[in-house]
């Protein structure tokens, strides 16, 4: 309704009022019998009814979502107001209406169209939803409409004196429309999970109401106890009014409701219960066929319904334990897998002749893939090597993924086979392309030759692997960084000499804060050729013993960019050189050439900027003494939080003491 223009909205709760009222006036009528019988019974109570179900359908005329659904319902409040106001008329004629008539057929009319309005509503508020889900609701449905046929049913069919088969018909129209509505309305329940918002419930209860209205008319009709005009009759309008104020409750939020635990039984047993309990009393006292045969369609189908409960449970344990060794990325069997299957190896014996082959697998290249192309891109790239190592191991073993960039084979062959089967599985996993090469680093050991047991089999293989992995790195990168090293030691000596040194402190600085052996050997890099780009700045102003002017410090400040283009220039050493490009920037901001600031500078920066300020503080220069250690090591106290991370300086502390480079302090 708060779509609605303002005055239309007004005129809607006017309406409303106006119908609340008249009901009110009606039900303190039939509560007191103050007033004339035909002003409240007939034009009251039918004004009552014609306004629920024109509020029904100017629901479904003024908003567009759910109009169908409000559509039927409030048809079948009119059909229903329509069949009222017959038998008032009727009444007034001639005194009696025969049963049955055209008000019973407007009655009736009203069940179905509901049905279909419950139907339709429920599908557009929930949307699709599990067999199950139908399945419980049908059950709580049945449930409950065997309940109230073995209290209800039998008493009316057992009263109705009449000896017309279809007037007889006719009044049991009404009970068993009642419980097929009520069992609609408890499905339409179930389907929320049991927690109904504000709509499921009032036009529950107006439901529940109407059907239950409708047989206690029908049974105190046949016991000849019903008087027209009492309280009972304010029920009828009562219900009507609950569906009108239903069909304007704003619909809640699309919400997924997902049963776990003992909620999944909940229905089933209780359901069961009921239905046992009325074959119970069917053994003892006379019901209602119709009870009996809801009860036992309620107990076969709580059997179903286990029955799906268990073999899901099947399904979601084996779903769970193959996600449980799977890698969710490749599919391939994840870390769990492979000691399971390494267990399982190392416990039996290999075919004559024959070991089991653990290989295990680093990436190279990968991190300089990944931060080039992009996270999805890496993941991509991953998939793609998993899946060539799966269709190349499923030749000779099992594939697995341990996480990150690192793979792993297991096979049984012969030593004969073991180069070609590793030298295949290194093909399966390198990839190249325009502006990366993908390779891998590899360790191998066979079983029980080599390794007796999996702790030393795994121990084994990652050690050699990350020795393979230490040699690869000593090629293309080491050569590159040798080249940059003798252009500096050709232009700037002293430079060169200090970087080596330089070198290897900041790779031990990187492993007390914690890089690995990957950021530790970028790091020595980036410690060692920091300074290249200070072969473009002028040697008037790198050995001026005075202060710099700015013209002269915009030449210092852009040494850390021309570094950057001259390292990056080697494939190998793109890593470092944007490590070498963050060298200068500062921790509160102010540093150069991008201004980051805290952990937006990267960690391999910030340490080969403290190792640089140290060296630089002890180191004699021609215009400069240089500091004693101790005060060296106050001066980059005094800089932590501003110009260092000061926790990389705490660890350089820890560090410098441990090599003798500052003396311990107090």
């Amino acid at each position: 309704m708060s779509k609605l223009p303002p005055k239309r909205r007004l005129l809607l709760r006017g309406a409303g009022g106006l119908i609340a009222l008249g009901f009110l006036a009606f039900a303190i009528h039939a509560a007191t019998g103050v007033g004339g019988d035909t002003f409240f019974e007939v034009w009251v109570y039918c004004a009552v009814m014609v306004g629920a179900a024109a509020s029904c359908l100017a629901r479904a005329i003024l908003v567009r979502r759910e109009r169908t659904a409000w559509l039927l319902i409030g048809c079948g409040l009119l059909v229903w107001t329509g069949g009222e106001i017959y038998y008032e008329a009727a009444v007034a004629i001639s005194g009696s209406v025969p049963i049955p008539s055209p008000a019973d057929a407007g009655y009736l009319l009203f069940y179905p169209l509901t049905y279909a309005g419950l139907i339709v509503l429920l599908r557009e508020r929930i949307g699709s939803f599990p067999f199950t889900r139908w399945l419980d609701g049908l059950i709580a449905g049945l449930a409950v409409a065997a309940l109230t046929a073995a209290l209800a049913l039998g008493p009316i069919a057992a009263a109705s004196h009449t000896d017309s088969s279809l007037e007889t018909a006719t009044n049991l129209a009404y009970p068993i429309c009642d419980l097929t509505l009520l069992t609609l309305v408890v499905t339409a329940v179930a389907f929320t999970g049991w927690r109904p918002d504000a709509t499921w419930s009032l036009l529950g209860a107006g439901m529940i109401v109407l059907a239950a209205s409708d047989i206690a008319y029908l049974f105190q009709s046949a016991q000849g106890t019903y008087v027209e005009g009492g309280i009972l009759d304010a029920a009828w309008p009562l219900g009507a009014l609950l569906l009108a104020g239903s069909a304007w409750v704003r619909p809640p939020a699309d919400r997924r409701v997902v049963a776990r635990g003992m909620r999944v039984a909940v229905v089933p047993v209780t359901a069961a219960l009921l239905a046992m309990g009325v074959l119970a009393a069917e053994r003892a006292g006379h019901l209602p066929a119709a009870a009996e045969v809801l009860a036992f369609a309620t107990l076969l189908l709580v059997i179903a319904r286990l029955s799906l409960a268990l073999r899901r449970a099947g399904e979601n344990l084996a779903t769970s334990e193959q996600m449980a060794t799977t890698d969710e990325l490749t599919g391939l069997p994840n870390r769990r897998a492979l000691m399971a299957d390494l267990e399982a190896a190392a416990g039996r014996a290999a075919a004559p002749g024959d070991s089991h082959l653990l290989v295990m697998f680093d990436l190279d290249g990968f991190k300089l893939y990944n931060d080039t192309f992009g996270h999805p891109t890496g993941d991509a790239l991953l998939t793609r090597l998993g899946t060539r190592l799966r269709r190349f191991g499923g030749a000779h073993g099992r594939a697995y993924r341990l996480g990150g960039d690192e793979f792993c084979l297991l096979a049984e062959c012969s030593p004969a086979e073991v180069d070609p089967i590793v030298a295949g599985a290194l093909a399966a996993l390198s990839e190249t392309g325009e502006g990366f090469h993908i390779s891998a680093s590899q360790g191998s050991v066979l079983l029980p030759s080599e390794a007796g047991t999996v702790k030393d089999a795994m121990q084994i293989a990652d050690r050699r692997m990350y020795a393979d992995k230490a040699t690869e790195r000593t090629s293309a990168g080491s050569q590159s960084r040798d080249v940059l090293l003798t252009a500096l030691r050709e232009r700037r000596p002293q430079l060169a000499e200090d970087a080596l040194d330089l070198g290897d402190l900041a790779r031990a600085l990187a492993e007390a804060v914690g890089m690995s052996a990957e950021e530790r050997d970028e790091a020595c890099r980036a410690a060692q050729l920091h300074e290249v780009g200070k072969m473009a700045v002028p040697d008037a102003i790198l050995n001026k013993p005075g202060p710099l002017e700015d013209a002269e410090w915009e030449f210092i400040r852009r040494h850390p960019l021309i570094g950057e283009r001259i390292i990056g220039s080697a494939a190998a050493l793109v890593p470092v050189a944007r490590l070498v490009r963050s060298v200068g920037e500062r921790w509160d901001g102010g540093g150069y050439p991008d201004g980051l600031a805290g952990e937006q500078i990267p960690l391999g920066s910030r340490v080969v900027a403290v190792c640089a300020a140290y060296a630089a503080m002890v180191a004699e220069r021609p215009h400069a003494v240089g500091m004693v250690p101790a005060r060296a090591m106050e001066e980059l106290d005094r800089g932590a939080g501003t110009q260092f991370d000061p926790a990389v300086v705490a660890a350089f502390e820890r560090v410098a003491v441990e090599r003798g480079l500052a003396p311990a302090r107090s």
